[in-house]
């Protein structure tokens, strides 16, 4: 079996991604070592756990499982409580370990579980989700949502140890395949022309599930964020470059109740257009790249904007306030990751509100 590494340096908090087929069973001997003697316990998505928990079980045996509903709404104060007196009933220590089975959602959770378990436990994640795999699964970012806003409450609590098994994806409903791939062409947007070029020409079989562009596609993106992490990883500095179309998507999110009628990788696809058209109206970026943006976004069944998401009902007051909700708010402020050509994004911040609230009513009513 041929594993593809994929390395984060954090220094005594480093750890490698695996990437391939059946990784799950090559990485074994692996998780097995960093599980160690504690007491381990998998917190897993319930539709996931169906359909392939057994190979987890097979890898690490019977033990503790609590499971959770499928989809954004579990990341709420409701679902962390409960997980989190689970956990500790199961006996998970400091020395224990949370493995995360599932998408962003759950990874998202169990980590933040696991950052807060006993003042900080350790966790693995098994991504099941190209989404996952590709971006919440690398980089210590945990979280749960709030009614003011999404990821609002968390901790950067980094894994020991990321499985990134391709079977996992033969399951994957087509949808969940496309939100996926937005945060893949983010990548390439916010610093990777050559990878964007690479996308355009090669989505079809990304989105196919041929092996050996979705493990190139995969090893690409974790490498980036992965060398960004490294580099600023508590998001002080150029990390905020990975939130590329995230405070356009979040409100768009917020307005859909953080449930299916729009999936995350969604809101960031039509965020990441949005930003790349107010860029093009305010000379920043030449019309024709959001242009080439938008094309191929929708190209993929992506929504590239807000009247491509089925009855939304939102006004450019509502959005800019939720907006305003976003984490990388300072003194008042909004910032946006903006950009100045494909591959070329930057942080742009004390951005003016009035030309974005006339920004947000033209792309609502155009």
């Amino acid at each position: 079996m041929t594993l593809t590494t994929v390395p984060v340096s954090l220094g005594t908090r480093s750890y490698d991604i695996h990437i391939g087929r059946d990784a799950l069973w090559g990485c074994a001997d692996a998780l097995r070592h960093v599980i160690g003697r504690g007491q381990a316990a998998i917190v897993a998505d319930e539709t996931v756990w169906a359909a392939h928990g057994q190979r987890l079980i097979d890898v690490v045996g019977d033990v503790p499982l609590i499971t959770v509903p499928p989809g954004e709404a579990s990341k709420n104060f409701e679902q962390y409580a409960r997980v989190s007196e689970a956990l500790l009933k199961a006996g998970v220590g400091r020395d224990g370990t949370v493995i995360a089975f599932g998408g962003g959602v759950v990874g998202d959770l169990a980590g933040f579980c696991a950052s807060t378990l006993r003042r900080g436990s350790q966790f693995v994640q098994i991504p099941t989700t190209l989404l996952a795999q590709v971006d919440s699964s690398v980089g210590g970012k945990t979280a749960i949502n709030a009614k003011a806003g999404k990821n609002l409450i968390g901790a950067f609590h980094q894994p020991a140890l990321v499985i990134t098994d391709l079977a996992f994806l033969d399951t994957l409903p087509e949808r969940q395949m496309r939100a996926g791939y937005a945060e893949v062409v983010k990548y390439g947007l916010l610093g990777d022309a050559d990878f964007y070029s690479w996308l355009d020409q090669n989505k079809d079989a990304v989105l196919a599930r041929d092996d050996a562009a979705l493990t190139h596609a995969i090893k690409i993106s974790c490498e980036m964020k992965a060398e960004i992490v490294a580099e600023d990883e508590t998001e002080k500095g150029r990390r905020a470059l990975l939130n590329l179309g995230h405070t356009f998507g979040h409100a768009l999110e917020a307005v859909c109740g953080y449930s299916d009628r729009l999936l995350h990788g969604e809101g960031v696809a039509a965020g990441m257009a949005m930003a790349y058209r107010y860029s093009a109206a305010h000379g920043l970026c030449a019309t024709q790249h959001a242009q080439a943006v938008t094309q191929h976004l929708r190209a993929t069944g992506l929504p590239a904007g807000p009247l491509d998401i089925e009855g939304l009902s939102t006004d450019a007051n509502e959005q800019l306030a939720l907006m305003y909700q976003d984490k990388k708010v300072e003194g008042g402020a909004l910032t946006l990751i903006l950009a100045r050509d494909i591959g070329d994004a930057f942080v742009a911040k004390n951005i003016d509100p009035a030309p974005l609230r006339d920004f947000l009513a033209q792309e609502l009513q155009s």
